[in-house]
Parts: structure tokens; sequence; C-alpha cells
């Protein structure tokens, strides 16, 4: 079980996101107000606070919403729960986790700075199939164990860090 610490938007995407503090997530939408929100895989995204902290370790001045994910966690091994998991977020939320990381096709700013970006690799994306209100301090919870494969809308899919491939 972890925490919510940031809840983030961007108007635009290949930006860096702003805490908002808190949001409404719509089922098989994502985060309302989001550039990245839709009806896909990828609705909203997730990246722990722990590994913001590796970047931080670089000596990289970053925070929650730098690396373009939604909702920063804290105290949730995000990037070891398999694609399937059912979280809970809050008191209402339902979602799926449907990729871990994703291939990075241009270098974003912190890897300009750095060399190296962490979202690739340790951030999570997932697709809400019950919304709600979501803010920072609520709950996130594993409420069953993944198989390796995602559902979400009415198709079947298996998804890999490269994308979705139809089952």
């Amino acid at each position: 079980m972890g925490r919510i610490i940031a809840v983030c938007t961007s108007a635009s995407k290949g930006e860096q996101k702003k805490n908002i503090g808190r949001g409404m997530l719509i089922a098989n939408h994502g985060l309302e107000g989001d550039a990245h929100a839709g009806p896909w895989h990828r609705q909203v995204s997730l990246l722990a606070l722990e590994s913001i902290a590796k970047m931080q370790a670089k000596g990289l001045q970053v925070g929650p919403g730098d690396f373009a994910e939604n909702l920063t966690t804290e105290g949730i091994d995000l990037v070891s729960l398999p694609v399937g998991t059912q979280l809970k977020i809050g008191e209402q939320v339902l979602a799926e986790v449907t990729q871990i990381g994703k291939k990075c096709h241009s270098h974003c700013a912190i890897y300009e700075q750095a060399g190296d970006c962490v979202m690739p690799r340790e951030g999570i994306f997932v697709a809400i199939h019950q919304g709600g209100p979501v803010q920072v301090g609520d709950i996130i919870e594993v409420v069953a164990a993944g198989s390796g494969k995602a559902s979400y809308g009415s198709d079947r899919h298996q998804v890999s860090g490269e994308g979705v491939v139809a089952r």
C-alpha cells in the first residue's frame, strides 16, 4: 500500500506536468484536463517518488510532474507490479496496469541534462475502469495481482514495454 504524493496535468504533450493537488479520473479516459488522456491503454502514468529520488541523487533538481507523470506515488513498488494488476486509488477509482516502462523515442530535457531518465524504465501506465476523484494523500493499493495481460474497454490486449499487441 502506498499513497499519492502529487496529481499532475499538462495542457500539451511533451511538457512537464504541474501538480494540481486533486483531479478527476474518468473511466476509459484518464485524468480530466490532461493532454495524454484518451481511450487508449496509457490513460494515466504513474511514477514513484523513490524513482525520482534516484535522479535527484544524480544532482538533478527534479520533483513530481517533471517526468510527465500524472500520479506520483510513495511506498508502493510500481515497477514490480505485473501488467493486469488492479489498483484501488482513493475511495472509488479502480485502475489496471497496462504497461510497465515505455520506449523513449526522443530524449527529454531530463535525459539531456543527466544522460539518463527514469520514466522509461520505472514509470507505469494504467487504464481507468472505474472513475472518481483523486487527491494528494489518497491511498493506492493492489486489490488483485496481475497475470501479465491487460484488459481494457471491450477488447483484450497483451501489453509490453513497446506498446500493445492485439490478441
